[in-house]
Protein backbone atom coordinates (compact mmCIF):
# COMPACT_ATOMS: atom_id res chain seq x y z
CA UNK A 1 0.00 0.00 0.00
CA UNK A 2 1.39 3.42 -1.07
CA UNK A 3 1.69 6.06 1.84
CA UNK A 4 -0.33 9.17 1.10
CA UNK A 5 0.44 12.77 2.47
CA UNK A 6 0.74 16.36 1.98
CA UNK A 7 3.61 17.47 0.14
CA UNK A 8 2.61 21.39 -0.66
CA UNK A 9 0.49 23.77 1.57
CA UNK A 10 -0.98 27.25 0.49
CA UNK A 11 -3.63 29.31 1.87
CA UNK A 12 -5.11 32.71 1.25
CA UNK A 13 -6.94 35.22 3.60
CA UNK A 14 -9.03 38.24 2.40
CA UNK A 15 -7.53 41.78 3.33
CA UNK A 16 -10.39 43.39 5.15
CA UNK A 17 -10.41 42.40 9.05
CA UNK A 18 -13.43 42.84 11.02
CA UNK A 19 -13.52 43.18 14.65
CA UNK A 20 -15.19 42.53 17.56
CA UNK A 21 -15.55 46.19 18.24
CA UNK A 22 -16.97 46.42 14.39
CA UNK A 23 -19.46 43.81 14.93
CA UNK A 24 -20.31 45.58 18.08
CA UNK A 25 -21.41 48.97 16.36
CA UNK A 26 -24.14 47.27 14.05
CA UNK A 27 -25.55 44.42 16.98
CA UNK A 28 -26.00 44.35 20.37
CA UNK A 29 -23.23 42.70 21.42
CA UNK A 30 -18.90 43.19 22.77
CA UNK A 31 -15.73 42.16 22.54
CA UNK A 32 -15.61 40.31 25.71
CA UNK A 33 -18.76 38.57 25.16
CA UNK A 34 -17.41 37.21 22.31
CA UNK A 35 -13.86 36.43 22.93
CA UNK A 36 -14.88 34.89 26.34
CA UNK A 37 -16.83 32.57 24.81
CA UNK A 38 -15.79 31.99 21.46
CA UNK A 39 -12.15 32.73 21.45
CA UNK A 40 -12.43 35.39 18.22
CA UNK A 41 -11.34 38.39 17.98
CA UNK A 42 -11.51 39.51 14.65
CA UNK A 43 -12.36 37.17 11.12
CA UNK A 44 -11.41 38.36 7.34
CA UNK A 45 -14.45 39.32 5.28
CA UNK A 46 -14.40 38.92 1.14
CA UNK A 47 -15.22 41.94 -0.79
CA UNK A 48 -18.10 41.97 -2.79
CA UNK A 49 -16.41 40.96 -5.94
CA UNK A 50 -14.08 38.53 -4.45
CA UNK A 51 -16.10 34.55 -4.50
CA UNK A 52 -15.49 31.45 -3.27
CA UNK A 53 -13.62 30.80 -6.66
CA UNK A 54 -11.26 33.61 -6.40
CA UNK A 55 -9.97 32.83 -3.00
CA UNK A 56 -9.50 28.82 -3.73
CA UNK A 57 -6.89 29.94 -7.04
CA UNK A 58 -4.85 31.96 -5.06
CA UNK A 59 -4.35 29.30 -2.25
CA UNK A 60 -3.94 26.25 -4.91
CA UNK A 61 -1.62 28.44 -7.03
CA UNK A 62 0.58 28.68 -3.64
CA UNK A 63 0.33 24.92 -2.86
CA UNK A 64 1.53 24.31 -6.17
CA UNK A 65 4.95 26.62 -5.33
CA UNK A 66 5.49 25.07 -2.05
CA UNK A 67 4.93 21.57 -3.85
CA UNK A 68 7.51 22.76 -5.98
CA UNK A 69 4.57 20.99 -9.28
CA UNK A 70 3.04 22.69 -12.02
CA UNK A 71 -0.80 22.82 -12.73
CA UNK A 72 -0.38 20.18 -15.48
CA UNK A 73 1.46 18.17 -12.82
CA UNK A 74 -2.38 17.83 -11.09
CA UNK A 75 -4.61 14.86 -12.26
CA UNK A 76 -7.60 15.73 -9.91
CA UNK A 77 -9.15 18.78 -8.06
CA UNK A 78 -11.37 18.29 -5.34
CA UNK A 79 -12.59 21.31 -3.43
CA UNK A 80 -14.59 21.12 -0.40
CA UNK A 81 -16.90 23.80 0.14
CA UNK A 82 -20.71 24.92 1.15
CA UNK A 83 -20.36 28.02 0.05
CA UNK A 84 -19.99 27.77 -4.19
CA UNK A 85 -20.12 30.35 -6.15
CA UNK A 86 -23.40 28.63 -8.31
CA UNK A 87 -25.47 25.74 -7.65
CA UNK A 88 -22.99 24.54 -10.83
CA UNK A 89 -20.43 24.83 -12.13
CA UNK A 90 -18.92 23.58 -9.17
CA UNK A 91 -16.05 25.73 -8.24
CA UNK A 92 -13.07 22.40 -8.61
CA UNK A 93 -14.14 23.31 -12.17
CA UNK A 94 -13.97 26.87 -12.20
CA UNK A 95 -10.03 26.53 -10.56
CA UNK A 96 -9.24 24.04 -13.07
CA UNK A 97 -10.43 26.68 -15.58
CA UNK A 98 -8.50 29.48 -14.32
CA UNK A 99 -5.29 27.04 -13.24
CA UNK A 100 -5.17 25.98 -17.22
CA UNK A 101 -5.24 22.31 -15.91
CA UNK A 102 -7.41 21.13 -19.35
CA UNK A 103 -9.00 17.79 -18.93
CA UNK A 104 -8.25 17.19 -15.46
CA UNK A 105 -11.63 15.74 -13.68
CA UNK A 106 -12.96 18.26 -10.93
CA UNK A 107 -15.08 17.97 -8.46
CA UNK A 108 -16.88 19.49 -5.39
CA UNK A 109 -17.81 18.00 -1.78
CA UNK A 110 -20.04 19.80 0.54
CA UNK A 111 -19.82 18.32 4.26
CA UNK A 112 -19.66 22.23 5.62
CA UNK A 113 -16.94 22.64 8.47
CA UNK A 114 -16.11 18.33 8.27
CA UNK A 115 -15.57 19.08 4.37
CA UNK A 116 -11.56 18.87 4.09
CA UNK A 117 -11.07 15.85 6.02
CA UNK A 118 -13.57 14.17 3.50
CA UNK A 119 -11.78 15.77 0.70
CA UNK A 120 -8.58 14.78 1.77
CA UNK A 121 -9.32 11.31 2.52
CA UNK A 122 -11.06 11.06 -0.94
CA UNK A 123 -7.85 12.11 -2.04
CA UNK A 124 -6.05 9.08 -0.26
CA UNK A 125 -8.15 6.82 -2.09
CA UNK A 126 -7.55 7.52 -5.66
CA UNK A 127 -3.92 7.79 -5.00
CA UNK A 128 -3.30 4.44 -3.28
CA UNK A 129 -5.40 2.49 -6.10
CA UNK A 130 -2.78 4.29 -8.73
CA UNK A 131 -5.76 6.26 -10.36
CA UNK A 132 -4.16 9.56 -9.67
CA UNK A 133 -0.56 10.37 -8.66
CA UNK A 134 -1.07 14.12 -7.86
CA UNK A 135 -4.44 15.72 -6.43
CA UNK A 136 -4.72 19.43 -5.50
CA UNK A 137 -7.18 19.50 -2.10
CA UNK A 138 -9.17 22.96 -1.54
CA UNK A 139 -11.30 24.09 1.41
CA UNK A 140 -12.80 27.32 0.55
CA UNK A 141 -15.37 29.46 1.76
CA UNK A 142 -17.33 32.68 1.62
CA UNK A 143 -19.66 31.89 4.63
CA UNK A 144 -20.39 36.18 4.73
CA UNK A 145 -22.55 35.67 2.11
CA UNK A 146 -24.63 33.32 3.74
CA UNK A 147 -24.36 34.79 7.29
CA UNK A 148 -27.64 36.93 8.56
CA UNK A 149 -25.54 40.17 9.88
CA UNK A 150 -27.85 41.33 12.13
CA UNK A 151 -28.29 37.71 14.02
CA UNK A 152 -25.89 38.10 17.08
CA UNK A 153 -25.85 34.09 17.56
CA UNK A 154 -24.03 33.59 14.33
CA UNK A 155 -22.43 36.38 11.96
CA UNK A 156 -20.05 36.54 15.26
CA UNK A 157 -18.52 33.40 14.29
CA UNK A 158 -17.83 33.48 10.47
CA UNK A 159 -14.83 34.57 8.71
CA UNK A 160 -13.75 34.07 5.06
CA UNK A 161 -10.62 32.05 3.61
CA UNK A 162 -8.95 29.11 1.52
CA UNK A 163 -6.83 26.78 2.13
CA UNK A 164 -4.84 23.97 -0.35
CA UNK A 165 -3.15 21.04 0.12
CA UNK A 166 -1.41 19.20 -3.09
CA UNK A 167 -1.53 15.22 -1.98
CA UNK A 168 0.79 12.52 -3.48
CA UNK A 169 2.98 9.56 -2.35
CA UNK A 170 5.05 10.20 0.25
CA UNK A 171 8.23 8.08 1.88
CA UNK A 172 7.21 4.90 3.63
CA UNK A 173 5.95 5.30 7.45
CA UNK A 174 5.01 9.55 6.41
CA UNK A 175 1.68 10.56 5.67
CA UNK A 176 -1.73 9.61 6.52
CA UNK A 177 -1.54 6.50 8.94
CA UNK A 178 -5.12 6.65 9.60
CA UNK A 179 -8.71 8.07 9.34
CA UNK A 180 -12.62 8.42 10.34
CA UNK A 181 -15.10 9.47 9.18
CA UNK A 182 -19.06 9.91 10.50
CA UNK A 183 -22.15 11.39 10.72
CA UNK A 184 -25.73 11.44 12.30
CA UNK A 185 -28.40 13.00 9.84
CA UNK A 186 -30.90 13.31 12.97
CA UNK A 187 -29.01 16.40 13.91
CA UNK A 188 -29.11 17.75 10.72
CA UNK A 189 -31.94 20.28 11.71
CA UNK A 190 -29.28 21.94 14.21
CA UNK A 191 -26.60 23.33 11.59
CA UNK A 192 -28.77 24.48 8.35
CA UNK A 193 -28.70 26.73 5.54
CA UNK A 194 -33.12 28.47 5.77
CA UNK A 195 -34.17 27.87 2.63
CA UNK A 196 -36.42 31.21 2.37
CA UNK A 197 -33.63 33.52 3.46
CA UNK A 198 -30.09 31.43 2.58
CA UNK A 199 -29.08 32.35 5.63
CA UNK A 200 -27.24 30.13 8.47
CA UNK A 201 -29.33 28.78 11.00
CA UNK A 202 -27.65 26.68 14.37
CA UNK A 203 -28.63 25.74 17.44
CA UNK A 204 -25.82 26.74 19.53
CA UNK A 205 -26.39 24.57 22.59
CA UNK A 206 -27.24 20.99 20.65
CA UNK A 207 -23.75 21.92 18.52
CA UNK A 208 -22.41 22.38 21.05
CA UNK A 209 -22.96 19.39 23.31
CA UNK A 210 -22.14 17.21 19.81
CA UNK A 211 -18.47 18.86 19.02
CA UNK A 212 -17.60 18.41 22.39
CA UNK A 213 -18.09 15.17 22.66
CA UNK A 214 -17.15 14.22 19.21
CA UNK A 215 -14.07 15.84 18.59
CA UNK A 216 -12.38 14.22 21.08
CA UNK A 217 -13.72 10.57 20.83
CA UNK A 218 -12.82 11.09 16.55
CA UNK A 219 -9.65 12.16 17.60
CA UNK A 220 -9.20 9.41 19.50
CA UNK A 221 -10.46 6.83 17.63
CA UNK A 222 -7.63 7.76 14.67
CA UNK A 223 -5.04 7.68 17.21
CA UNK A 224 -6.16 3.81 18.43
CA UNK A 225 -6.38 2.64 14.62
CA UNK A 226 -2.89 4.09 13.97
CA UNK A 227 -1.36 2.55 16.34
CA UNK A 228 -0.46 4.90 18.45
CA UNK A 229 -0.89 5.97 21.93
CA UNK A 230 -2.10 9.62 22.50
CA UNK A 231 1.35 10.65 24.02
CA UNK A 232 2.48 10.15 20.88
CA UNK A 233 0.44 13.07 19.21
CA UNK A 234 2.97 16.39 18.51
CA UNK A 235 0.44 18.56 17.42
CA UNK A 236 -3.36 18.90 17.26
CA UNK A 237 -5.16 21.00 14.23
CA UNK A 238 -8.45 21.15 15.09
CA UNK A 239 -11.70 22.79 12.81
CA UNK A 240 -11.63 26.27 14.30
CA UNK A 241 -14.83 26.79 15.58
CA UNK A 242 -15.24 27.25 19.36
CA UNK A 243 -12.16 28.23 21.80
CA UNK A 244 -14.02 26.14 24.07
CA UNK A 245 -14.64 23.05 22.15
CA UNK A 246 -11.19 23.38 20.90
CA UNK A 247 -9.87 23.19 24.55
CA UNK A 248 -11.84 20.28 25.64
CA UNK A 249 -10.20 18.09 22.80
CA UNK A 250 -7.21 19.22 23.96
CA UNK A 251 -7.54 17.92 27.59
CA UNK A 252 -8.82 15.01 26.63
CA UNK A 253 -5.91 14.23 24.70
CA UNK A 254 -3.75 15.29 27.29
CA UNK A 255 -1.38 17.83 25.13
CA UNK A 256 -0.03 21.40 26.13
CA UNK A 257 -1.59 24.31 24.93
CA UNK A 258 1.43 25.02 22.49
CA UNK A 259 0.56 21.48 20.91
CA UNK A 260 -2.79 23.08 19.87
CA UNK A 261 -3.32 25.43 16.84
CA UNK A 262 -5.87 28.35 17.67
CA UNK A 263 -5.68 30.38 14.59
CA UNK A 264 -9.63 31.23 15.29
CA UNK A 265 -8.51 34.46 17.47
CA UNK A 266 -7.70 35.91 13.65
CA UNK A 267 -9.24 34.11 11.34
CA UNK A 268 -13.02 33.16 12.75
CA UNK A 269 -14.51 29.72 11.47
CA UNK A 270 -13.74 29.43 7.95
CA UNK A 271 -15.37 26.20 7.66
CA UNK A 272 -14.07 23.98 5.07
CA UNK A 273 -10.69 26.17 4.84
CA UNK A 274 -10.96 26.15 8.21
CA UNK A 275 -8.21 23.06 8.90
CA UNK A 276 -5.92 23.74 5.97
CA UNK A 277 -5.57 27.53 6.71
CA UNK A 278 -4.51 26.45 10.33
CA UNK A 279 -2.15 23.68 9.12
CA UNK A 280 -0.58 26.43 6.29
CA UNK A 281 -0.06 29.08 9.74
CA UNK A 282 1.26 26.58 11.73
CA UNK A 283 4.11 25.52 9.19
CA UNK A 284 4.64 29.58 8.74
CA UNK A 285 5.44 29.49 12.45
CA UNK A 286 7.62 26.63 12.62
CA UNK A 287 4.89 24.95 14.82
CA UNK A 288 4.76 21.77 12.01
CA UNK A 289 8.23 19.86 11.79
CA UNK A 290 9.02 16.97 10.00
CA UNK A 291 8.43 13.93 11.48
CA UNK A 292 5.56 15.28 13.70
CA UNK A 293 2.77 13.12 14.60
CA UNK A 294 -0.33 15.40 14.21
CA UNK A 295 -4.12 15.13 14.50
CA UNK A 296 -6.22 16.85 11.93
CA UNK A 297 -10.28 16.52 13.37
CA UNK A 298 -13.19 18.38 11.89
CA UNK A 299 -17.18 18.56 12.75
CA UNK A 300 -20.35 20.58 11.47
CA UNK A 301 -23.01 20.35 9.70
CA UNK A 302 -24.61 16.76 8.60
CA UNK A 303 -24.39 16.76 11.27
CA UNK A 304 -20.39 15.58 10.13
CA UNK A 305 -16.97 14.95 11.56
CA UNK A 306 -14.11 13.33 10.00
CA UNK A 307 -9.92 13.17 11.51
CA UNK A 308 -6.68 11.98 10.35
CA UNK A 309 -3.94 11.53 11.97
CA UNK A 310 -0.67 11.38 9.98
CA UNK A 311 3.24 11.92 10.39
CA UNK A 312 4.47 14.93 8.69
CA UNK A 313 6.51 15.21 5.58
CA UNK A 314 7.36 14.20 1.95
Amino acid sequence: MKCVGIIGVGAYVPENIVTNFDLAKTVDTNDEWIRSRTGIEERRIASDDMDTTDMAIIAAENALVNAALDASDIDLILVATATPDYAFPSVACLVQEALGMKNVPAMDISVACSGFIYTLVTAKQFIETNTYKNVLVIGSEKFSKIVDWNDRNTCILFGDGAGAVVVSEVSEGKGILSFELGSDGAGAKHLAVCKETNTVTMNGREVYKFAVRQMPESSLNVINKAGLKKEEVDFLIPHQANIRIIDAARQKLGLKKEQVSTTITKHGNTSAASIPLALYSEIQNGRVKDNDIIVMVGFGGGLSWGSVVLRWGK
